[in-house]
C-alpha cells in the first residue's frame, strides 16, 4: 500500500533535504530501511510503495529526488518500473536496493537508467555513501558485486532469453509477469484496467512471439529470464 508522509519543517528547512521514495513489498523491510534513512542528516522519506505502479503513482503526486527501488515486487517489478520512471521523471535518481547479488541484475539496472545498485546486506555507511554519490551525479555499485561486475559475461542461453524478453511490448511483459504471479485473466484485466478479451489478445500475441503455448511454459520463461524472481527472503 502506498503511503505518504508529511515532513514539513519550520523555516523551510525541508527544501534542503533529500526527498526519498522507498519501494519494497515487504513492510518490515521498509520499516527498517525507513528508520535508517530518517536517522541520516538531510534525508526525508516522503512516501513508501509496495509495487512499481504505486511508485509511478506517487511520483505524479510528490516531489521526489531519489527512489530506493526493490527488484522483486508483485504486479510491476522494479526493473520493469525503472525505464518508466526515467522516461516520465528523468530528474529523479534511482538506486536499486535488492537481495540479488547477481551481476546480470546490476548490468540491466544500469542500462535501464539506475544510478546505483545496493544489496540489502550492505552496511548503513554504504547506503549513505551510495546516496551521496548518486545525488552528486555519480554511480555507485555495492562492493559485494563490483569485482564480478566488470568480469560479467552473460552465457549464450542467458543472452537468448534476454533477446526474447526484449521482443515483447511493455504491455505483453506486464501480462507475462502477472500470469507468472498467478493472476487470472479477469484479475489481470482489473489490475490493468483493460477487458478480459484484451488480456487474452495480448497473451496470445506474447505466446506467438515466444513460441510458448501454455501458461506453465510462460511461467518458467518469466522465472528463467529474471522477469519474476524466486523470493528467498
Amino acid at each position: 500500500m502506498l503511503k505518504m508522509f508529511d515532513h514539513q519543517q519550520k523555516g523551510g528547512a525541508s527544501a534542503a533535504r533529500t526527498r526519498v521514495l522507498l519501494a519494497d513489498d515487504h513492510y518490515l523491510v521498509r520499516a527498517g530501511i525507513r528508520s535508517l534513512l530518517q536517522a541520516m542528516p538531510d534525508v526525508t522519506v516522503v512516501a513508501e510503495a509496495s509495487d512499481g505502479r504505486e511508485v509511478l503513482e506517487c511520483l505524479t503526486r510528490e516531489t521526489i529526488d531519489l527512489v530506493l527501488l526493490d527488484i522483486s515486487m508483485p504486479g510491476l517489478n522494479g526493473l520493469e518500473a525503472l525505464p518508466r520512471i526515467k522516461k516520465d521523471f528523468p530528474l529523479v535518481s534511482v538506486v536499486i536496493l535488492s537481495m540479488h547479488q547477481v551481476s546480470e541484475y546490476a548490468v540491466k539496472a544500469l542500462n535501464l537508467g539506475a544510478s546505483g545498485y545496493l544489496l540489502k546486506k550492505d552496511s548503513v555507511a554504504q547506503l549513505q555513501t551510495a546516496l551521496k554519490a548518486v545525488l552528486a551525479g555519480g554511480t555507485y555499485l555495492s562492493p559485494g558485486l563490483s569485482k564480478s561486475f566488470f568480469r560479467q559475461s552473460l552465457d549464450a542461453p542467458g543472452q537468448l532469453l534476454q533477446r526474447s524478453l526484449d521482443r515483447l511490448s511493455p504491455r505483453q511483459r506486464e501480462i507475462l509477469q502477472l500470469l507468472a504471479e498467478g493472476e487470472t485473466t479477469k484479475g489481470i484485466g482489473l489490475i490493468l484496467n483493460i477487458s478480459a478479451k484484451t488480456v487474452e489478445y495480448h497473451r496470445a500475441q506474447l505466446m506467438k512471439c515466444l513460441e510458448i503455448f501454455d501458461v506453465p511454459g510462460l511461467v518458467r520463461f518469466a522465472v528463467q529470464s529474471g522477469l519474476v524472481a524466486l523470493e528467498t527472503e
